[in-house]
């Protein structure tokens, strides 16, 4: 089989860890207005604190990836409170500004107590599977089954809970959603709790895949953007195609650009998305 496959299978996975913060980054752009970019940190926040579960305490991956979902929940809505909310009748490029200063905060208080090293999980190591000629890894098919699942869940919750459509309102139209005696501050704390632990588990899944480092998710927020705005803003089934398809062309890209100039695919595909096709895979402007 030729190698591309292998880049392509390899693509498959790296979306399906793009996926679950593209999703929350594209919710709460919707929800808020406005770009958070303070979502890539939390991934490195989560990831660290699956890390401490796992080393410190001893506990399993599952049980540090279900605490991380917890922590970086709880860190994310804290970050709402104390510094997007008083921001609420800013102009949304204020408040992208403030959310980078906030992902840059966070990243150096991360390096601050870890320090800048690699690290990685406590886990058995197994060997990877070989099927049809690509080598497929146990923990990269966790990882597709678990991210598939929870894009599942999201849009069921987003489509039949009362949450979910009180989300949708709020989205659409804050201050009528407001008039109709939607508790939007709740509403967007609740999303925000959600993205977050979202955020930290992806955190987690990068981690195994690859190390353990404080640059871990802001090396990424060029993809989680890209897939955001190529599935369509708002839209959990968009942001998971996007992130695909965002994953599969940055892993075979590398045949032909050096790793070292992966960020520019990314780049390229907002370009070509706002120029062909702004609203998005999902239709959504």
């Amino acid at each position: 089989m030729p190698p591309i496959a292998q880049y392509v299978f390899n693509g498959v996975v790296t979306g399906g860890i793009l996926a679950l913060p593209a999703v929350a980054f594209s919710l709460l752009w919707r929800l808020l207005r406005f770009p958070n970019f303070a979502v890539s940190t939390y991934l490195t926040i989560g990831a660290y604190a699956a890390l401490v579960l796992n080393h410190g305490v001893g506990a399993t991956i599952a049980v540090a990836w279900l605490g991380a979902l917890v922590v970086t929940g709880l860190v994310a809505l804290a970050v709402d409170r104390i510094t997007f909310r008083p921001m609420r009748d800013r102009r949304p490029f204020s408040l992208a500004i403030a959310s980078i200063g906030v992902a840059f905060v966070l990243e150096n208080v991360v390096r601050f107590v870890w320090g800048n090293d690699f690290r990685s999980y406590d886990v058995p190591v197994t060997r990877a599977m070989s099927v049809a000629g690509l080598r497929i890894g146990r923990e990269q098919l966790l990882i597709l089954a678990v991210a598939v699942v929870l894009m599942v869940l999201a849009q069921i919750f987003l489509t039949w809970t009362r949450v979910g459509i009180a989300m949708r309102a709020t989205a659409d139209n804050p201050l009528l959603a407001a008039v109709k005696g939607v508790p939007t501050e709740r509403v967007i704390a609740f999303a925000t709790l959600g993205g977050g632990a979202l955020a930290g588990g992806a955190g987690v899944f990068l981690g195994m895949d690859a190390s353990i480092d404080p640059l871990m998710g802001g090396g990424l927020i060029i993809a989680v953007f890209a897939a955001a705005i190529l599935g369509g803003v708002g839209s959990a089934p968009g942001a998971l195609a996007g992130a695909m398809i965002v994953g599969i062309v940055d892993e075979v890209g590398t045949l032909v650009v050096p790793p070292t100039y992966k960020s520019a695919i990314g780049f390229t595909i907002i370009v070509l998305v706002l120029l062909v096709r702004p609203t998005g895979l999902a239709g959504t402007r």
